[in-house]
């Protein structure tokens, strides 16, 4: 899967531009805060249809529009898809060859990327919402079933925990036996795609991380919770579950069972990471997770997804640089970095330039 061009309109600080990327390593260059990550960011809301960075889409708005648009024309396995999303203050569009989606999950799995940033140390050091929301986002764009139940869950959920609230006993008796049923079976869904994923995700991680520190530590990733079976019967064990916390969540006021709690397992010689490990470990843990991320959509869709670092080669140091610039080839990789030359190791690729919000055109990088 490649974008060979990509067009923002009002998006952040650019008013109307347009990218044509190769298919191999592109380079978007130039000083901090000129829209690099903007751009980055861009390809990655049309891939999940979420955000990066912020929590609300308006905030995506050039200041002083009233909407913006991302549009891309892609190419895979299966040939040319062009794929849009228009941003409104309280709404979005979304738009595949141009027919306009009734739901957001049809929008999943046109395009797949990979986005990787320094930022991405929360991973291994914030807590368990950072790593759910890693699988989530990872796991939604190869499964749109997965994502369905997610969405359901969601909802499920918010209904649970508000009759939780409620002071009337006798609805709280009546009605929780209803949600919990329902709960339940989407949890059983999510539980058991999340394991599945993880397994593959930790071997290849642990892989990929023993090359990138020449063997000399070992990155293990395990869930922190079971959940054995097939998904009827972990629904089964769930439903037990919910049912047994019924009075503890009453008094708590929330659901506090389930796969919105649980977290994944990060360990570096078998130490937690999320604790002790140093800036650098934790950056080589998050790095080799996401490379793995990129092999696992690779044998899911039959071919490798966008591959987005945002300004992470001058975190690294020459031969991690040399190794992850090595498993860039065969895969799209759009880059970002405030100078090529320090941080390239002779790589070649396509250089564009970004000054202010605009693509500056015929001049050396």
């Amino acid at each position: 899967m490649v974008v060979k061009k990509l067009t923002l309109e009002n998006f952040r600080n650019y008013e109307h531009e347009t990218f044509e990327f190769s298919e191999g390593l592109n380079i978007l260059t130039g000083k901090n805060a000129q829209g690099k990550t903007n751009c980055a960011e861009a390809v990655f809301y049309l891939c999940t249809g979420a955000p990066l960075r912020i929590r609300h889409d308006r905030q995506l708005i050039r200041s002083g529009a009233e909407f913006a648009r991302i549009s891309a024309e892609t190419e895979g396995r299966y040939g040319k898809v062009s794929l849009a999303a228009v941003i409104f203050e309280t709404k979005r569009e979304l738009y595949v060859n141009g027919n306009k989606l009734s739901r957001s999950v049809d929008f999943l799995g046109n395009m797949r990327s990979v986005f990787f940033s320094p930022g991405e140390l929360r991973l291994i050091q914030d807590g368990p919402e950072e790593r759910r929301r890693f699988l989530n986002l990872s796991i939604s764009q190869t499964s749109r079933d997965y994502c369905t139940a997610l969405v359901r869950y969601r909802r499920i959920l918010d209904q649970r925990n508000n009759l939780l609230k409620e002071h009337d006993v006798s609805l709280i008796a009546e009605t929780l036996p209803v949600w919990d049923e329902q709960l339940a079976q989407y949890a059983a869904r999510i539980a058991v795609r999340r394991r599945e994923f993880l397994s593959s995700l930790s071997v290849l991680a642990a892989d990929i991380h023993a090359e990138l520190t020449d063997g000399a530590e070992h990155l293990l990733l395990s869930p922190d919770r079971e959940y054995r079976g097939e998904e009827g019967e972990v629904a089964e064990r769930l439903l037990k579950e919910l049912k047994g916390s019924r009075e503890r969540d009453i008094r708590l006021g929330f659901t506090s069972v389930g796969p919105h709690r649980d977290d994944i397992r990060i360990t570096i010689d078998g130490t937690d990471a999320r604790g002790y490990a140093s800036q650098g470990q934790a950056r080589t843990a998050a790095l080799s997770m996401k490379l793995a991320e990129v092999e696992i959509f690779r044998k899911l869709s039959g071919e490798p997804p966008v591959l987005v670092l945002d300004d992470v080669l001058s975190e690294l140091d020459l031969p991690r640089r040399k190794k992850l610039l090595g498993h860039v080839a065969g895969v799209q990789c759009i880059l970002t970095c405030t100078h090529a030359e320090r941080v390239l190791s002779g790589a070649e690729g396509k250089k564009i330039r970004i000054q202010g919000g605009k693509i500056v055109r015929g001049t050396g990088v």
